[in-house]
């Protein structure tokens, strides 16, 4: 969930004050919203104007596309805050999808690509996505059967993508596609295209889904989709290399998140354990669950920490093997602390924590999807590993 890092040093008072921005932002114009957003199962385009407004949604992108060059520890703030105060990674995923969509077309699209695609994203105006999975294929990108066949100035596009964010509304969607000669299979023939919302052919169906209710979340259909050529994002073969690169910054999006909703689930649990009253005490008093708040305190600290010096080691251009590698565990401990901090969450505010309208619960059935987007728990073992040596 990244676009592209400038290693700036950045203050306290800078980081301080972003966090503040976002805090106000989400509590304002996302969190007395989100349970009626869940039952309609969108929020309105309108708050995608609003993030712009404040540079939310600018932010790690250049100035000459309407954006504001970030490092990644000037970006962390913004996932934490907004996950912690907003509490809804439905609205998380789709606000900030353009920062996985958007990179490969910063990074490998041609100069008019960009200008023409990047700032209506920026400014709010429009919206982006990524279609990497397919209905068969899952974690494993190498098996990817969606066709891209040159035909003169264009593309013809057939298959099908799963499970796509913002895929209902997106306006534009990066697409990994192969374009190698038929019958071509693993990661050589994959390229990535930019397909436009509004192409002829291709179709869109919603899919109903445990958490992220307010997240439009689609199956995709292309049915000889013409795409023109222009908007092959890099060189044809050279998808997989775009895919895995991609892969790194929403990664570590995703643990900065899960930290913020860890930390929402600690703020509402404290809160209830300070005012609810059993057995003649508040909750709190109880050693019991002063020990719960203790051991969520424990694993959200850290994993702050662990974000921090991801987030420092990619400021300072060390992102090599070992830098992937600890991306890839990161992810999976930023979204066990997030299970842990749900749980006990729920278990502290007893029946109110399975009540729909409680924070925790809504975090509690958002977990999983945080453990499996972006690579599942296994595939992110495997993969550390191999970037390891082990």
């Amino acid at each position: 969930m990244t676009a592209t890092s400038d290693a700036t040093p950045v203050s306290n008072e800078d980081r301080t004050a972003l966090t503040d921005t976002v805090t106000r932002f989400a509590h304002t114009e996302i969190a007395p919203h989100v349970d009626a957003w869940d039952t309609a199962g969108e929020f309105p385009r309108s708050l995608y104007r609003r993030a712009a407004d404040l540079g939310l949604l600018g932010l790690g992108y250049p100035e000459q596309y309407g954006g504001t060059p970030a490092s990644y520890a000037l970006r962390l703030p913004l996932w934490r805050a907004l996950s912690r105060h907003g509490a809804s990674g439905g609205v998380l995923a789709s606000l900030l999808s353009h920062n996985i969509g958007l990179p490969p077309v910063l990074a490998h699209g041609s100069d008019a690509v960009r200008a023409e695609v990047i700032p209506p994203v920026l400014a709010g105006e429009q919206i982006a996505a990524l279609a990497i999975t397919e209905p068969g294929g899952g974690s494993d990108v190498a098996q990817l059967k969606t066709t891209a066949r040159r035909q003169g100035d264009d593309y013809i596009v057939n298959g099908e993508k799963v499970f796509i964010t913002s895929g209902m509304r997106a306006d534009w969607i990066t697409v990994a596609v192969r374009t190698g000669e038929a019958g071509s299979k693993g990661s050589a023939g994959i390229s990535m295209l930019l397909i436009p919302g509004h192409s002829a052919g291709l179709s869109r169906s919603k899919l109903d889904k445990m958490g992220w209710l307010c997240s439009d979340t689609a199956h995709l259909r292309f049915d000889n989709v013409r795409v023109p050529a222009r908007y092959l994002l890099g060189e044809e073969g050279a998808g997989f290399r775009i895919i895995m690169a991609n892969f790194n910054g929403e990664r570590f999006g995703l643990a900065a998140s899960a930290l913020g909703f860890a930390e929402a689930c600690y703020d509402e649990a404290l809160a209830w354990a300070r005012q609810r009253k059993t057995f003649g005490a508040a909750l709190v008093e109880h050693q019991v669950i002063r020990h719960k708040l203790v051991d969520m305190q424990m694993r959200i600290q850290s994993t702050a920490a662990w974000c921090e010096s991801v987030a420092a080691q990619a400021d300072a251009g060390r992102t090599g093997p070992e830098w992937v590698a600890q991306v890839c565990l990161l992810k999976n401990h930023a979204t066990q602390t997030m299970q842990f901090c749900a749980d006990q969450a729920v278990q502290i505010l007893g029946g109110m924590g399975f009540m729909r309208g409680t924070v925790s619960e809504r975090i509690y059935r958002e977990v999983k999807v945080m453990m499996i987007g972006g690579g599942a728990e296994e595939i992110m073992k495997d993969l550390a590993a191999k970037q390891l040596g082990i």
